[in-house]
């Protein structure tokens, strides 16, 4: 017996397909063999009735002529049948097996002759019980049903080779159908051993050990599923890595600042020391609490995104002032390394967006090309409009990204540089950030000769609302309305 699972279902199915089959081809077929062997033996009966009702309406018999009546049925007689004469009525007048002439007979296929129609009927024999085939005509005289001539046939050989082809074709179909079992439980092995062997690895899996895979050249559905568990594993295990490396980083991170944020705050407490000294350590002790409070901020701004929990706060943004008001942030750091930023685009678009979630866009973006600039490098930011779209390209011709990260660099905790420190969830955050604007970003690289970064954005359709009014999404807006000052009463 097949234990119960996905080999039973496959082979019950198959069994039952070609069984159901089987069954109505065969039924089939012995309906028509009976029928066949039925319909000759009445159309040899019929042709041989026609042939007699012929030579009868030559001789007009009378009933009384019992003689001539005897005379004549030696000529209808019929090899391997009885013959019976019988009067409207059904009575017996005369038979060929001389049998008891005092029956009277009333079945249908009598009836349907005195109606003018040569009939059969099929059914047992009285007295005898066997199974017979009665065929009946009327002989007519002057237009009235004079006699009725009724032969009979014992069906009983061709019932006996009915039931051998019977027994022949349940034989064939044992035989199909053993060989449809043995077939099934092949092709249902050939499935599930393979699945058996996935669901084995799978469990090792699921117990934590990445390192298994699915061995096998499987095909088709079963190939592509071996496949994806085995990818499926090997991005566990590079994720893992990948966050190993990032705890690993995000703990010296986080050391460096309170390493410093403790021994200046210890040299501060012990005294002693004239304001100049005291004022650089509390500026030191300042620029890592905030540095401090952006891993964290950034870390916690990745938590929301993941969870979908990531709020924007939509408003009016001119991308133009955005980009300067970026430039003037971080140009105290690009004066630093030299490098110099520059802005080669007349074009002010509007957009509608969260003006503080673009902005952490492009400071990430423009940071990171200062980051990875030369000493006294270029970063270019320009505006591309299309008809629907506006790009930002952010272009630095700094070390660049090998062709080998390039495809990872958006991936969470992934770093191309460790000894440059940060999360590695920038560019992640960034990327998600632009997604959320229902925008992409697309990143472009070669090693040794910089990297361009495009954010195409969505412009508003049709008039968006400013303060005091509408503007047409491709002018300028107007002055956003400012809080009230401390002047105000």
């Amino acid at each position: 017996m097949i234990k119960k699972g996905i080999r039973r279902q496959i082979v019950l199915h198959y069994f039952l397909v070609v069984f159901m089959a089987l069954l109505l081809v065969e039924i089939i077929f012995l309906v028509a063999m009976r029928t066949y062997y039925y319909d000759s033996v009445y159309s040899h009966i019929d042709s041989h009735i026609k042939v007699a009702n012929e030579y009868y309406q030559k001789y007009r018999l009378s009933d009384d002529n019992t003689a001539q009546l005897t005379e004549i049925m030696s000529y209808f007689e019929l090899t391997g049948t009885e013959l019976q004469l019988l009067t409207p009525s059904g009575q017996v007048l005369i038979s060929s097996n001389n049998f008891d002439t005092d029956t009277v007979i009333k079945t249908s296929d009598v009836t349907q002759a005195l109606a003018g129609e040569t009939s059969r009927w099929v059914g047992k024999q009285q007295g005898t019980g066997q199974m017979i085939m009665a065929v009946s005509s009327a002989l007519q005289n002057s237009g009235e049903n004079q006699f009725v001539l009724r032969y009979t046939t014992s069906l009983d050989k061709i019932n006996e080779k009915l039931l051998n082809l019977t027994l022949v074709s349940i034989l064939i179909g044992t035989s199909v159908l053993a060989t449809v079992l043995a077939f099934s439980i092949g092709l249902a092995n050939s499935i599930v051993k393979p699945l058996n062997n996935i669901r084995a690895v799978s469990a090792q899996m699921a117990k934590g050990r990445f390192d298994v895979r699915i061995k096998g050249n499987y095909k088709y559905e079963l190939g592509e599923l071996a496949a994806t568990l085995n990818f499926m594993a090997q991005e566990i295990i590079r994720s893992n890595q990948v966050k190993d490396d990032f705890i690993s980083s995000i703990s010296h991170e986080l050391r460096t600042p309170l390493t410093s944020i403790k021994g200046w705050s210890e040299t501060l407490i012990s005294g002693g020391y004239d304001p100049e000294e005291t004022k650089v350590g509390m500026q030191i002790i300042t620029n890592e609490t905030e540095r401090l409070i952006g891993l964290v901020e950034e870390i916690l701004d990745f938590s929301k995104l993941q969870q979908n929990e990531m709020k924007l706060v939509m408003g009016i943004v001119s991308l133009r002032e955005l980009l300067q008001e970026i430039m003037l942030n971080l140009w105290a750091k690009a004066e630093k390394k030299g490098v110099s930023i520059k802005l080669e685009s007349e074009e002010k678009p509007i957009i509608y967006g969260d003006a503080n979630r673009l902005k952490q866009i492009f400071l990430n973006l423009v940071d990171n090309a200062i980051k990875f600039s030369h000493e006294n490098g270029v970063i270019v930011l320009s505006i591309e409009m299309e008809e629907k779209f506006v790009t930002v390209v952010v272009q630095d011709f700094g070390i660049g990204i090998s062709e080998e990260h390039i495809q990872r660099v958006k991936d969470r905790f992934f770093q191309v540089n460790h000894v440059n420190g940060g999360t590695g969830l920038g560019l992640a955050i960034s990327q998600q950030l632009v997604e959320l604007h229902h925008g992409s970003m697309d990143m472009e690289s070669e090693l040794g000769k910089g990297t361009t970064v495009k954010v195409r954005l969505p412009l508003p359709e049709g008039k968006i609302p400013i303060a005091g009014g509408f503007s047409e999404g491709e002018e300028e807006p107007m002055a956003l309305p400012q809080g009230p000052s401390d002047n105000d009463s």
